[in-house]
């Protein structure tokens, strides 16, 4: 730290691509950051829509959209620390009678905190592309997904009117109810724990997902993204050059974690404990580029592209996004 250096707050999860950004191995150039993290991120979300306390903050791509619509004091950066793909987080109770996406009309489906929530749009999306889904077709009940839980009350929650949306029942979870039939499928960002304690009433809608997101990475070049980036718009006007700094200091954090991977091979990955990890990073060097997972507008403008139209048709917000609207001028040609 220099005398010239400015405070800067830094709220995201703590992930092998923003790890470096934690140890403090990477630094923002300029900046005399403090890095802070929460248990989950929708808290981290709403401690940055309640209050003043970041400067730089991961946020899920729905919510930023949304916060748009309502004037957010922020601006997207083209990070995107959450990227996963979508087939697998598609569960079904096994009595329900659904064995593909064409059962899900006319369904009750769960989706957590919100309608529309990052991995909701994505799985929505996919579906509406490949299988013709119509989400207005099915019924959906906000909730908690593991504990009983009010829908997100940080943001706001628009759907068209043609979809029914309602809160869980009080003091329900959509777990628990995806296990008994209360509800015949779910939409879920996370793994529910029924599905990890090994439930016999529970299943994926695509049991054999890997083969099917691999195909639709191929054809469509989409890694789906999750979360981007975030800068205060403020900090911004104060400091010219600040978008370039924070996002070189995030490219250079997850760069470090893909060369552990890159250097870890050669040791058949030992530093983890996940067996066959070597033959899964060998599997997906067949899939991806070098750099499988860019940072940048370039690289990443299908996804962004898909993200943004996927927003708009499904109701969440008034008009389609460009990507110019979404995030920082200066970033637009990385």
């Amino acid at each position: 730290m220099t005398m010239t250096d400015v405070p800067l707050t830094i709220g995201c999860y703590e992930y092998d691509t923003t790890r470096a950004l934690f140890d403090g191995s990477v630094r923002v150039e300029g900046a005399d950051v403090t890095m802070r993290t929460a248990a989950t991120l929708p808290e981290i979300f709403e401690r940055l829509v309640r209050g003043d306390e970041f400067d730089v903050t991961e946020l899920g791509l729905t919510f930023c959209l949304r916060l748009l619509e309502t004037g957010l004091p922020f601006v997207a950066l083209p990070v995107f620390p959450n990227r996963v793909f979508r087939h697998s987080c598609v569960y079904v109770n096994v009595h329900s009678g659904i064995s593909g996406p064409d059962d899900l009309a006319g369904r009750t489906i769960g989706e957590f905190g919100t309608y529309g929530q990052d991995s909701g749009v994505w799985a929505k999306g996919m579906l509406m592309d490949e299988y013709g889904f119509e989400p207005a077709k099915s019924r959906w009940v906000i909730g908690g997904l593991e504990h009983p839980a009010a829908p997100f009350d940080f943001v706001p929650h628009p759907h068209p009117a043609d979809v029914e949306v309602s809160a869980a029942p009080e003091g329900k979870t959509l777990g628990a109810m995806l296990d008994a039939g209360e509800i015949d499928a779910l939409f879920s960002a996370n793994v529910p724990q029924c599905v990890l304690d090994g439930s016999p009433n529970v299943a994926r809608l695509f049991p054999d997902f890997e083969p099917l997101e691999r195909d639709y990475h191929r054809r469509t070049g989409i890694f789906p993204i999750m979360h981007t980036v975030v800068v205060r718009r403020e900090l911004l006007r104060e400091r010219p050059g600040i978008a370039h700094d924070v996002y070189r200091a995030f490219c250079e954090a997850k760069e470090r974690a893909a060369d552990r991977y890159r250097r870890d091979r050669r040791l058949y990955q030992v530093p983890t404990m996940v067996p066959w990890m070597n033959a899964l990073v060998e599997r997906n060097d067949r899939d991806f580029p070098r750099d499988w997972w860019p940072y940048g507008v370039s690289a990443n403008r299908a996804a962004l592209d898909a993200y943004l139209r996927y927003h708009h048709q499904q109701g969440l917000c008034p008009r389609r996004r460009r990507i110019e609207d979404v995030f920082a001028p200066e970033l637009l040609d990385t």
